[in-house]
């Protein structure tokens, strides 16, 4: 669990603050807004913006974020027992498959009971972020959060570009039974440390600004190998984007200069948010940040 930082690590923090991730500047009806590609995991040190993501941030007066996590009432609809969390059809688990899971909510120090009332996908998806910890990437730490904080200290809206039931429905898929499938899947990466690797060289390309790796996510994420795992990616990426450029279009056509943060995996593929804003009518153009 990550702990609160001293003020000697905040210090730290901003004098050693440098620019990472990915920034684009999109531009239209005389106002301009920026796209930010994320990562949902993170280390203290991430939590500081340089100054090209720091001068965007003071440039804009709204953040948008996929789903403002720091919201109360969201929170509520996103908490184990919540419609939006365990709702979703699902097929009974097996007591192996029951068990499997029960070993890693032990290790990752997750009550069992708790965490239960999780749709089985919720469980599988929580236990995977969460293992990242183990090699010193915290979801505390994620830009979500670090972006929240700082929109709520500076008085600034937060806008949720999706809801926790839209993004339920984009996990867990339709059929029970598929839905299983890919809840052994995940854990059989996790029993591997698949997941870990991939979650680490995830956090390395995106602290580097490295996109083009982003791009290849497929090739080495070892998450494409049955036409379940490809429509699952399908849907969790592709499939949502034109929603999301829908809605911070809408945002930027209502006069806001929108800071729009979306996980840096929208920011790659044929529907990247960038070339979806471009077909909007919007001018886009990377941010070069200082190495």
């Amino acid at each position: 669990m990550a702990q609160a930082p001293t003020s000697d690590q905040l210090q730290a923090g901003v004098r050693s603050a440098r620019d990472r991730g990915f920034l684009w500047r999109i531009a239209k009806d005389g106002r301009e807004s920026y796209l930010f590609g994320t990562i949902h995991i993170g280390k203290l040190e991430w939590a500081f913006p340089g100054e090209k993501v720091r001068g965007a941030l003071m440039a804009t007066d709204t953040l948008a974020l996929e789903v403002d996590v720091t919201d109360p009432e969201l929170r509520k609809r996103m908490a184990p027992g919540a419609a939006a969390s365990g709702a979703a059809a699902r097929a009974p688990l097996d007591p192996a498959l029951m068990e499997r899971i029960g070993k890693q909510l032990d290790a990752a120090c997750l009550p069992r009971p708790r965490v239960a009332q999780l749709h089985p996908v919720m469980q599988a998806a929580t236990l995977s972020i969460l293992s990242a910890r183990w090699d010193g990437l915290d979801p505390s730490f994620g830009q979500e959060i670090v972006l929240a904080g700082f929109a709520r200290a500076a008085q600034r809206p937060i806008v949720s570009l999706e809801s926790p039931e839209l993004q339920m429905k984009a996990l867990v898929p339709v059929d029970p039974a598929k839905g299983l499938l890919m809840v052994d899947q995940m854990i059989a990466q996790l029993e591997t440390g698949k997941t870990r690797a991939t979650l680490v060289r995830m956090g390395e390309a995106w602290a580097a600004g490295n996109l083009a790796e982003m791009e290849n996510y497929e090739s080495w994420c070892d998450c494409t190998r049955s036409d379940e795992e490809r429509a699952f990616l399908k849907r969790v990426n592709d499939d949502r984007n034109p929603n999301l450029a829908d809605r911070i279009d809408a945002l930027h056509r209502d006069g806001k200069k929108v800071f729009a943060a979306v996980g840096a995996l929208h920011m790659t593929g044929p529907q990247a948010l960038p070339k979806l804003m471009a077909q909007r009518g919007y001018t886009v153009e990377p941010v070069e940040y200082t190495r």
